[in-house]
């Protein structure tokens, strides 16, 4: 593709490296952003910038937070007791959306997938593990992916909180096997969690 000016071949080439978003996209967001006026494309920029600078990580949860602690955690409403473990921030967001949860979430960051040298240790397992001996948990809900990795991960969990005095449960399979969460439509990913059964090792 030619471009008329170095800037626009930059913002394009910027544009095209998110999900999704190939060269021809780009150009459109690209020329899309010219026709604005000059302050809108600013604040955008100024907006991505806050975005990767001043963006912060709950320090009991893992979810993005504008403060030390996200807005689920710090919320008297939710019932601290109860535990959500979920991959990423797009199934906090999933879950969120079917207004059927109101517990707490725990972000463990990926799936146990030694294949992709992705292992225990990798992932947010060990804070999961000490928030539920230091805090007066009752139940843990397993909430990943329908796929080998991730019953690998809600294995190796359950097997860590055996001890832990906390009832285990996992989301009903009402999500397909080796379906992602986050593309499961909001009706049977809110009945999975209001069902979820108690999760039995095999």
């Amino acid at each position: 593709m030619n471009y008329p000016s170095v800037l626009i071949e930059e913002a394009v080439n910027e544009l095209s490296k998110f999900p999704g978003v190939g060269k021809k996209s780009a150009m459109r967001m690209v020329l899309h952003l010219l026709k604005q006026k000059e302050h809108e494309g600013i604040k955008l920029g100024e907006a991505i910038i806050k975005l990767r600078t001043q963006i912060q990580y709950c320090e009991r949860c893992g979810n993005v937070s504008d403060s030390s602690r996200c807005n689920i955690c710090a919320n008297p409403k939710r019932d601290q007791q109860l535990i959500c473990v979920v991959e990423d921030l797009r199934d906090v967001i999933a879950i969120e959306n079917t207004n059927q949860f109101t517990g707490t979430y725990h972000i463990i960051g990926g799936l146990i997938s030694p294949m992709n040298g992705v292992g225990p240790d990798t992932l947010n397992i060990a804070s999961l593990l000490l928030r539920v001996q230091q805090e007066q948990t009752q139940e843990v809900i397993m909430a990943l992916s329908a796929t080998m990795e991730g019953d690998t991960t809600v294995f190796y969990i359950s097997k860590k909180l055996k001890d832990a005095g906390v009832r285990v449960s996992t989301i009903s399979r009402g999500i397909a096997i080796g379906g992602e969460l986050e593309y499961a439509d909001e009706i049977t990913l809110g009945r999975s969690i209001a069902l979820r059964v108690p999760y039995q090792h095999s």
